[in-house]
């Protein structure tokens, strides 16, 4: 009996990975990473760590509503390993075993945005491949979300994923000495999803 093995190629930068999706962002977010960073949000779970849950859960049902992007929100064991659905959102608590941030970092090397302002938590991700942004940055773009938008609607100037020019080899660079690099470039067209820049 032979065995076979199935090689499946990793993406080799960012913008492979918000292209593997097909125009779809797969979202995954610390989830009281991001709730903490949120005055909102944050009251709400003073109030009780499920009403906490359940208003970014709300936000994040929202944003796939209006924009038709995968959102996976990891917790901290509160279930003991299990995962919920919601509409448009998937839950996922930790186990005792293992902590959010692990499962984000695991998660994140099969590709899409990870959210969290824990630099560890970028970090791992950016080595898996995926593409970090601050919650401060989501947030922001999610309070921008009009409130009647129709599902996959895209704002008029979201032109984001025009291709890149490639560089000469030899000779000095060309091109703006200000422009983002590529790991800014790529949260930056995932960000771009969720409506404009704050002002």
């Amino acid at each position: 009996m032979s065995t076979i093995y199935l090689v499946v190629p990793r993406p080799r930068n960012s913008k492979d990975i918000a292209l593997r999706y097909d125009g779809v962002v797969r979202w995954l977010v610390d989830g009281y990473n991001v709730i903490r960073c949120s005055p909102e949000l944050g009251s709400r779970e003073r109030e009780s760590l499920e009403a906490g849950r359940r208003a970014l859960c709300g936000l994040l049902s929202r944003a796939a509503r209006a924009r038709g992007d995968q959102f996976t929100v990891v917790f901290d064991g509160a279930a003991g390993g299990s995962s919920a659905g919601l509409a448009g959102v998937r839950v996922i608590f930790s186990s005792a075993r293992e902590s959010a941030d692990r499962v984000l970092a695991r998660m994140a090397a099969q590709g899409g945005a990870v959210v969290s302002s824990d630099r560890e938590v970028r970090r791992a991700a950016t080595r898996a491949g995926a593409i970090a942004v601050t919650a401060h940055e989501f947030l922001a773009r999610l309070e921008t979300l009009p409130r009647g938008v129709a599902p996959g609607a895209r704002e008029a100037g979201d032109d984001a994923d025009r291709d890149e020019p490639e560089h000469r080899a030899g000779g000095p660079k060309k091109g703006n000495p200000r422009r983002l690099g590529k790991k800014a470039r790529a949260a930056a067209r995932a960000l771009g999803r969720l409506g404009p820049s704050p002002r």
